[in-house]
């Protein structure tokens, strides 16, 4: 087993009562947003993989309870917010694939919402000469300009990982 050092229960430290985490510790930065919650499940994951320490175990099975709970439409609408919708982000959507898929050991129904996500992704954010766009802010507003690695690279390496799996 790897040597811990004080800075690696940071993150756990920090979970707040709900499972959740906040973007940032200072008080500007008290938000709760859909990949960079992934994120810390996806970097908790890999710690609990590689290093064979599980005592950070419940906090990830908290945060990607309520992340799955907190982020998805019954559709597969990844939402931004913990509180809101809108706007979605190509990296909402992209991530919670990646997140979902990496989580499919954990979850037997991991899999069926990344479907559903990918599904409103492809209906919902892809443009109809297949670029991803960048930021939906309604139904009928969107920013569809084609940022390279904010969508386009994010979004088909979701895609090509969540095939792979199926």
């Amino acid at each position: 087993m790897a040597t811990r050092t004080s800075g690696d229960s940071y993150t756990a430290q920090h979970q707040r009562q709900d499972a959740s985490w906040y973007y940032g510790e200072e008080s500007n930065l008290h938000w709760v947003d859909n990949f960079h919650t992934a994120y810390v499940l996806d970097c908790l994951k890999y710690y609990l993989e590689n290093v064979g320490d599980r005592q950070f175990e419940h906090q990830m099975t908290a945060g990607y309870e309520y992340w799955k709970r907190t982020f998805f439409l019954a559709d597969g609408t990844p939402r931004y917010y913990d509180r809101q919708t809108l706007p979605i982000d190509i990296q909402c959507c992209s991530q919670a694939l990646d997140t979902l898929v990496f989580l499919q050991d954990r979850d037997p129904e991991s899999l069926e919402v990344a479907l559903k996500v990918a599904a409103w992704t492809i209906d919902h954010m892809q443009d109809n000469s297949d670029y991803f766009y960048y930021r939906r802010y309604s139904k009928r507003l969107a920013n569809k300009t084609p940022m390279l690695h904010w969508g386009q690279a994010t979004m088909l390496c979701a895609l090509a990982g969540l095939y792979k799996v199926l």
